[in-house]
């Protein structure tokens, strides 16, 4: 539908025309209601009414997605008030004119009494009220539960989008540029089936009006044309039932259509294809049922009695429909079978060519794992690493080397490794066409499916078929793709591991950046000053600690002042910390003033300096007050995390590197920062003192 051009005309009245349409629409309706209409533009309205219903409802069939038809609880809306305006207009016509015969109104209302009634006012009426009860009860009602229903899961799924946005926007999957699209898509959706909801009121309404409308038709016709035009009750009862009749059905049934198309728009579940192509792929996608089917229907045909040649000309044809598909299934290749295994090769001898190099980031996978990397079966997996990488040196600083993927037999069919420099740092398993539902924490319920943790972050989650991914999002749960698993696994430990990551070779290619900015400031560091080799230490210093190296001027102007007074990788290290201070503090309290932060009590740090000085680098620490102070740093990081702050301990210069180094492997999470790193400009707020007790 996107790609239909539509005329010049019809395009502008999206623009300045529109903005004159919806005005001119409603004086119209109000117009109608008041003004008397001659009946020729009665019949030309009442022809519109039932066009624009069918083309409503041909919308509706062929929309994929009910935000693709945004705009449709107006023209609900709008709809309404038409016929409620047309019902208003023939009722003034038919009352005034109605005893000169049955054309008075118009032939469309004529047309209309004659093809219902038949010659029986007593049918014709009750096959009216049918309809409009049907309308009213059945079609209209349904659809605005339904609306109603969905509205209130659209609310409740929101933080769980949100959530599922936040992730893959994190994790480089997305761009800020889709995220803002999805989160807007999601508030709309929200707000679509809450106007459905409403305009559903409309109709609802307009069905008991329609049938209040068609008795007073015929009670004032009697009693008008009795009175005031002398006429026969018999003539009277025939030319104003006639008339109310006609009236009634010719705004009912553009109302039921209109209706049946909201309940069409709101109760279809989100896929890629319309309803005609959901219908014909789901109801005779399986030939079993299809069988079955013919087999009861040709056995009832054989009943003495039935109509023997419709029942079994029926089974015939659903026998020949079950026979078409099953041969169609039968010539599709087999998807899920695994591939081959490759003939072996003749055996040669061994050569330097069978020394192959050691991949610096690996990913194998298991056979079921190959649609999620390989283009040819739509794996978008390569799609994401490069996006992560892509993100990781814009944040980091430094491009992270190439990802080598590659399948492996020996692993478990849905598991992947992930490998740095040929050593295992990650696995997990990931189910391709299933739903990882991550609980973050405030999830509620459980889910049906095979319970596990997230890879990456070691939360509680479930693998859940892909019916129960709009479930578990109202249930809060955080819901990811298998591609999206591997993609946020790998990302972590690319980014846990960056020191790692940083050789020889890609500290030349910063300094190569570099270089074509500020030659002379790389010129007259390396190796003037400092080794090659000093410098990657002193990043791998930095990126140890989760410090990003973007800012590659200030650390090369910062060794080139420090260098000439040691060559110690650790001191150097801490004088580029002092002079990264502010991004440092940016990067764990973005935008924030006041920083909430844990100290030493004061006899504790006397205590720890009195040991730096006494060992030299910490060894004089006894093991009773080390296993003191990691447990008191873990109960107040816990604390400050509970209250949604960043873990952060401000201890004195000397002792950074020593407590660092010691509470990292305990407490990863456990920043430790000098009071020499902090800005002047930022205040600072202690939360709690590790050592007080």
């Amino acid at each position: 539908m996107d790609n239909l051009r539509l005329p010049a005309w019809l395009s502008n009245l999206g623009g300045k025309g529109g903005q004159v349409a919806a005005p001119v629409i409603i004086v119209l309706l109000l117009a109608m209601m008041v003004l008397p209409l001659p009946a020729f533009a009665l019949d030309v309205f009442f022809s519109f009414n039932i066009a624009l219903s069918i083309i409503v409802l041909l919308t509706a069939l062929y929309t994929v997605k009910p935000l693709d038809f945004l705009a449709f609880p107006t023209i609900l809306l709008v709809s309404t008030m038409l016929r409620l305006s047309l019902n208003v207009a023939s009722t003034r016509v038919v009352l005034t004119e109605g005893h000169n015969g049955g054309a008075a109104a118009g032939k469309v209302i004529e047309a209309f009494g004659h093809f219902l009634i038949g010659g029986n006012y007593a049918v014709g009426i009750v096959v009216f009220v049918i309809l409009t009860i049907i309308n009213f009860t059945v079609v209209t009602k349904g659809a605005g539960r339904i609306a109603e229903v969905g509205a209130r899961f659209a609310l409740d799924a929101m933080p769980g989008k949100q959530m599922a946005i936040d992730a893959d926007l994190n994790a480089g999957l997305i761009g800020e540029d889709e995220a803002r699209r999805r989160r807007a898509e999601v508030g709309q959706e929200a707000e679509f089936y809450g106007a459905m909801d409403g305009a559903s009121k409309y109709v609802r309404g307009d069905a008991v009006a329609g049938i209040i409308i068609t008795v007073i038709n015929i009670v004032g016709g009697l009693l008008v044309g009795m009175l005031q035009h002398e006429l026969g009750f018999a003539a009277a009862l025939e030319t104003y039932t006639l008339l109310a009749i006609g009236d009634g059905l010719v705004a009912q049934i553009p109302s039921l259509i209109i209706s049946t198309a909201a309940g069409i728009v709101v109760s279809r579940v989100s896929s890629d294809q319309d309803i005609g192509g959901q219908l014909v792929h789901q109801l005779f996608a399986k030939p079993q049922v299809l069988y079955i089917t013919a087999a009861i229907i040709g056995a009832m045909g054989v009943i003495p009695g039935m109509p023997n040649l419709v029942f079994l000309l029926l089974a015939a044809c659903l026998a020949g429909i079950a026979y078409a598909v099953d041969r169609r299934r039968a010539a599709a290749p087999e998807k899920d079978a695994p591939p081959a295994p490759p003939a072996a090769p003749e055996q040669e001898e061994a050569s330097w060519q069978d020394v192959l190099p050691v991949d610096t980031l690996g990913l194998e996978v298991g056979y079921r794992l190959i649609p999620l990397v390989d283009k040819t079966q739509g794996g978008e997996l390569l799609k994401r690493i490069k996006g992560i990488r892509k993100k990781f040196a814009q944040e980091v600083g430094f491009l992270a080397p190439p990802v080598h993927i590659r399948d492996n037999l020996e692993l478990k069919p849905s598991s992947y490794r992930i490998t740095l420099k040929g050593v295992e740092v990650g696995a997990g398993e990931a189910f391709n066409g299933q739903f990882l539902a991550i609980n973050p924490g405030m999830a509620s319920g459980t889910l049906p499916g095979a319970p596990t943790t997230d890879p990456a972050f070691g939360l509680p989650a479930t693998w859940i078929d892909a019916n129960l991914r709009e479930e578990a999002q109202n249930m809060g749960f955080t819901v990811v793709d298998a591609g999206t698993v591997v993609a946020t696994h790998l990302n972590h430990l690319i980014t846990s591991h960056a020191s790692e990551l940083l050789g020889r070779a890609e500290v030349q290619a910063l300094l190569d950046h570099l270089v074509k900015d500020s030659p002379k400031l790389v010129e007259d560091l390396v190796p003037k000053l400092v080794s090659l080799s000093t410098l990657q230490k002193v990043l791998q210093n930095l990126l140890v600690e989760g410090v990003h190296i973007r800012d590659m001027r200030s650390v090369v102007e910062t060794l080139s002042e420090h260098a000439v007074h040691g060559q110690d990788p650790n001191e150097l290290t801490a004088q580029v910390r002092i002079a990264l201070g502010r991004a440092i503090v940016q990067q764990l309290f973005p935008g924030a003033n006041e920083l909430s932060v844990m100290t030493l009590d004061n006899r504790l740090e006397r205590l720890l300096m009195q040991a730096l000085g006494a060992g030299g680098d910490g060894a004089g620490i006894e093991p009773g007050l080390a296993d003191t102070i990691a447990s008191q740093a873990g109960a107040a990081a816990a604390l400050q995390e509970q209250m949604g702050l960043t873990p952060v301990l401000l201890v004195p210069g000397p002792l950074r590197p020593l407590l660092s180094r010691f509470l990292r492997r305990a407490l990863p999470q456990l920043k430790v920062l000098s009071h020499a790193e902090i800005p002047e400009t930022k205040t600072i707020r202690v939360t709690s003192l590790v050592g007080a007790g």
